[in-house]
């Protein structure tokens, strides 16, 4: 039964959902040149839909490579409940994938954090995927953030940060020596993933940890990202193009016209400069 439903599912991935799933994955990986040949890449499963479509991606990238990598299924156990524990493992073996489960104490570490507990976690996760991988030989690990993502953090870092950023679609570990972060789901519509989830009927986790059961917290962390999105909802309905043109922004900046910015060694430099 569950080798039958992965079989659909990776059928859907090679006809229903390629041009809106696997040809974008794809896209992105030779794009950005996210995989070299004798990589291996720890592909970060949260539980989620979008890290479980990414690994069942990579195992269809897989099948199509034209040089050789690795890959593990890794995923972090940050203190998940028994159920939710539970839920990521069946998914895993629903969709066969074979996963490399290890455990952590962050949601403890972080549940008494008052100030940007979801930053502080998220960074700790980090630190961790990166340490484990790199114990398993890997040189790079592949996390789950798709276009929406991508639009929404650039959105966020100008209204409530005062600055423009990204995130980028890779990037190398500043504390991991040898370590890179990829995104091969940059290109990936979440709207398109959602469809794939629903039209399989599957069921994934949402955020697992105890601040969802705290509304004051979750107001504070998550709200300004949900406001975000309907800001994005709401241009798209006056400009289809609205998207497409916050993704191109920041590929087409000028410094040439901007007050002041830092380079990669975070030094500022004024537009005034001789």
């Amino acid at each position: 039964m569950t080798d039958g439903v992965a079989k659909t599912i990776e059928e859907g991935l090679r006809k229903e959902y390629a041009k809106r799933l696997f040809k974008p994955f794809a896209k992105a990986v030779v794009e950005y040149g996210l995989i070299k040949p004798n990589d291996k890449i720890a592909v970060c499963i949260s539980g989620g839909k979008d890290s479980m479509l990414m690994a069942k991606l990579f195992q269809e990238l897989k099948r199509h490579n034209k040089f050789p990598f690795e890959l593990v299924f890794l995923v972090m156990d940050p203190g998940y409940s028994k159920e939710n524990r539970e839920r990521i493992e069946e998914n895993a073996r629903l969709l066969s994938i074979p996963i490399t489960v290890f455990g952590t104490d962050i949601f403890e570490n972080v549940f008494e954090i008052e100030k940007s507990p979801c930053y502080i976690c998220a960074r700790m996760r980090r630190g961790h995927l990166y340490a484990k991988a790199k114990e398993l030989g890997c040189n790079k690990i592949a996390l789950g953030h798709h276009y929406d993502d991508v639009i929404e953090t650039i959105l966020m870092g100008m209204l409530y940060g005062g600055q423009i950023q990204t995130m980028l679609p890779k990037l190398k570990s500043a504390n991991f020596e040898g370590m890179e972060l990829i995104r091969p789901m940059y290109l990936i519509r979440e709207k398109d993933i959602i469809a794939w989830r629903d039209d399989n009927g599957l069921c994934f986790l949402r955020c697992a940890c105890k601040f969802t059961q705290n509304q004051a917290k979750k107001d504070a962390d998550g709200g300004k990202r949900l406001r975000v999105k309907e800001l994005i909802r709401e241009l798209k309905r006056e400009d289809p193009q609205i998207e497409r043109n916050i993704f191109r922004s920041v590929e087409n900046v000028s410094l040439a016209t901007v007050m002041e910015y830092k380079d990669k060694d975070g030094v500022r430099h004024r537009f005034d400069e001789a």
